[in-house]
């Protein structure tokens, strides 16, 4: 089994993170959230193997060396690329937890970006201050829970004029964004293609691109907004038949979208 990883932050937790400085031997000494977390919880004992991150692609790993002090020693270090071509969630705000469970889902699959859209249908609302911290908490959560290095990056909450604005850079930079819409004639073996010239476009000259998944409200993403959405550039698709609810949309294309991009083999 794949040892437990832990995200600290560089900027407040007392962890080096200089991959160049750390080598195996180091001994260091676990910030208390996560002592805590891996001795009370995990009841990780003296010899257990763990792995630390800073959620940017550092990975160390370590094995428990003194669990009541803190303290693990450092077995090797390294740093993931990035991918170069990403993966980000648009995902409209939903009531009862729904757009909670699908940027939880979102992550384990492995999306590097994560938009909340505060849409037309939404009923939730996005409370700044608080709804940032629990959604982040979310992503800690679930970075955690499936291994990963990097944490998907959270930015502000976006009206649909900004989504728009999202849509036009993307025709400037080579991007592609996607709207998951019930009534669209285009299909997902469409975007797929879409995606696989993409990704040929950033091997050959080494630019990240990002493919955007766009994902409604329970209400669904309303006439308008596809419309402009796809004037300034994106691309409005089915997936499938059957329609899927806000908390599964998402995943399920992000999760398409990574067998093509090479991430499932």
């Amino acid at each position: 089994m794949t040892d437990a990883l832990f995200l600290f932050d560089p900027t407040v937790d007392d962890v080096p993170v200089n991959s160049d400085e750390l080598h195996a031997g180091w001994k260091l000494t676990l910030p208390a959230h996560i002592k805590r977390h891996a001795v009370q919880a995990m009841r990780l004992k003296s010899g257990d193997g763990l792995q630390l991150s800073d959620g940017n692609g550092l990975r160390i790993h370590a094995v428990m060396a003194d669990p009541e002090a803190g303290l693990a020693e450092v077995d090797e270090v390294w740093r993931e690329p990035e991918p170069v071509t990403r993966l980000a969630l648009i995902q409209a705000l939903a009531k009862t937890g729904h757009d909670e469970q699908a940027i939880d889902m979102a992550t384990q699959i492995g999306v590097d970006q994560v938009v909340p859209w505060q849409a037309d249908r939404s009923i939730a609302k996005w409370k700044a201050g608080r709804s940032d911290k629990k959604w982040s908490a979310v992503l800690t959560a679930a970075t955690e829970q499936s291994r990963r290095a990097f944490k998907p990056q959270l930015e502000d909450c976006v009206s649909s004029k900004q989504v728009v604005a999202i849509c036009r850079r993307a025709c400037v930079h080579g991007d592609l964004v996607v709207v998951l819409h019930q009534d669209a004639t285009d299909t997902w073996s469409g975007v797929e293609a879409k995606v696989a010239q993409m990704m040929e476009r950033s091997l050959a000259d080494g630019k990240p691109r990002t493919v955007n998944v766009v994902v409604g409200p329970e209400g669904g993403i309303s006439e308008q907004e596809v419309e402009a959405f796809t004037q300034a550039g994106a691309v409005s698709c089915v997936l499938g038949s059957n329609i899927l609810r806000a908390a599964t949309a998402g995943p399920v294309a992000l999760s398409l979208l990574s067998r093509v991009l090479g991430r499932y083999e």
